[in-house]
C-alpha cells in the first residue's frame, strides 16, 4: 500500500502498539508478523522497544486477549508462611570457595574476596 507523497505507509500508534503486541506472542515470527502487515521487521522491532519502554500503549482490545497475564498482587502477610526465614545476604560460589555476605557487605571487601578467591582456585 502506498500512501501520501512519501510512499511510506503512516499507522496510528494504536495500530503499530497492535502490531508489536502480535510478534511477543510465543511462537510468533518477528518476519512473518513483519510480512503479514506490510512492514519490515526493524520496524517491528522498533515498537516492540517502545513498547516496552511505555511509548506505546497496547489498545484494551488486544490487551483483553488471553496473550497477557494479569498481574497480582497479594499483601506481603499472605504471601510468605510465618515459618519462612528471611535471606539478606549474598552467597558467591568462585569454585569450590564459597563466599556468604550480609546485605551490609562492603563492596571494595567482596570485591577482593572475589578477586582473591578466583587467584586461588586458578
Amino acid at each position: 500500500v502506498i500512501e501520501g507523497p512519501s510512499g511510506r505507509r503512516r499507522r496510528t500508534k494504536a495500530e503499530r502498539a497492535r502490531v508489536a503486541a502480535e510478534s511477543l506472542v510465543p511462537g510468533a515470527s518477528v518476519t512473518d508478523v513483519a510480512r503479514q502487515h506490510g512492514t519490515t521487521r526493524w520496524q517491528v522491532y522498533d515498537w516492540r522497544k517502545k513498547l516496552r519502554t511505555g511509548q506505546l500503549v497496547v489498545p484494551e482490545s488486544v490487551a483483553a486477549l488471553p496473550m497477557f497475564a494479569e498481574l497480582v498482587v497479594e499483601g506481603p502477610a499472605a504471601a510468605m508462611p510465618a515459618e519462612t526465614e528471611v535471606a539478606t545476604g549474598v552467597e558467591i560460589v568462585v569454585g569450590d570457595v564459597v563466599i556468604r555476605v550480609g546485605a551490609d557487605a562492603d563492596e571494595i571487601l567482596l570485591t577482593r574476596s572475589i578477586r582473591a578467591a578466583r587467584t586461588a582456585t586458578s
